[in-house]
């Protein structure tokens, strides 16, 4: 055994878990072992390495500052492993995983997702419709579309679009809404998950705030399920609206609209960026989005 390995994989691995979870139990789950065997991995290492490498606690096992040191090499080592082994794979395997917003996929990318599998029958799509982060390099997703500030760790992302947002109702409601002030009188739709808010758009308006009142959905895309319904007004992201105001089913009452730093990003990891599908995806996902009315 060669000094660098020491200590083997399969240790370092139950280390590092049980430094994140700080249980055995979780380690031995993840690991498909018994919890034994996590507990005879540690106590191995820590005679080979002539040091402590957790203190026992009564919230657990709690890593000593020696590993806590060491940690984010492992981390870091780990992940490498898991891109190198997506980076083998790669091309082999005909299915491109892809996570994003359940309300952006389903008013935006669904719609248009016929055109890549028939330009490309060989890649089948696997959604995966979240607003979680998901770790790219430790799962089998290859690639996500992400509403933010592109400032995730360990991942490549590239700006897609700006994305400012606005009020968009039904068209029924036209003629009740002349100026922003009119809002007090229409019932408006809250998005309880949203990451902006009414009062920064009437900022935008250079308008002061006015108090709203309507429905409140903790599911964004019943929120806006309830505008097309006509059931009031929304404050909605441009590219999650824009099919339904090209086809005339909502409408801006309002010109204004407020910019923000947030966009669209694509992102994925630098291994699985170098694989075929990801490649392709990506490529129609940009010519896509430039034609985006």
């Amino acid at each position: 055994m060669t000094e660098a390995f020491k200590v083997p994989l399969n240790a370092l691995r139950a280390i590092e878990f049980v430094a994140r979870t700080g249980t055995l139990a979780a380690a031995a789950a993840e690991l498909g072992v018994t919890s034994g065997a996590i507990s005879q991995h540690i106590k191995r290492a820590e005679a080979r390495l002539g040091i402590h490498l957790f203190e026992r606690t009564p919230r657990g096992l709690v890593a000593t500052p020696s590993l806590e040191a060491a940690l984010p090499l492992l981390n870091g080592g780990f992940r490498q492993i898991a891109e190198a082994l997506a980076l083998l794979e790669g091309d082999e395997s005909g299915m491109l995983t892809i996570t994003t917003a359940p309300t952006f996929a389903a008013r935006w990318l669904v719609q248009r997702l016929g055109h890549f599998t028939r330009a490309h029958p060989d890649i089948e799509i696997r959604f995966v419709a979240t607003t979680n982060v998901i770790d790219l390099a430790r799962s089998d997703v290859d690639c996500a579309i992400r509403l933010g500030r592109g400032a995730w760790p360990g991942v490549v992302a590239e700006s897609l679009t700006p994305q400012p947002f606005f009020p968009v109702c039904a068209p029924h409601w036209r003629d009740q809404l002349r100026t922003p002030a009119d809002l007090a009188h229409v019932p408006v739709i809250a998005d309880e998950g949203t990451m902006v808010d009414w009062e920064a758009w009437f900022l935008a308006t250079g308008e002061p705030p006015i108090k709203l009142t309507g429905p409140s959905y903790t599911d964004p895309v019943l929120a806006l399920e309830a505008t097309l319904a006509g059931q009031g007004v929304m404050l909605a992201w441009q590219m999650v609206v824009a099919d339904a105001l090209a086809a005339g089913r909502l409408i801006r009452p309002f010109p204004q609209e407020a910019k923000t730093d947030l966009a669209y990003w694509f992102v994925t990891t630098d291994a699985k960026a170098r694989s075929r599908k990801v490649r392709l995806f990506r490529a129609w996902l940009l010519d896509q989005m430039a034609q985006s009315p």
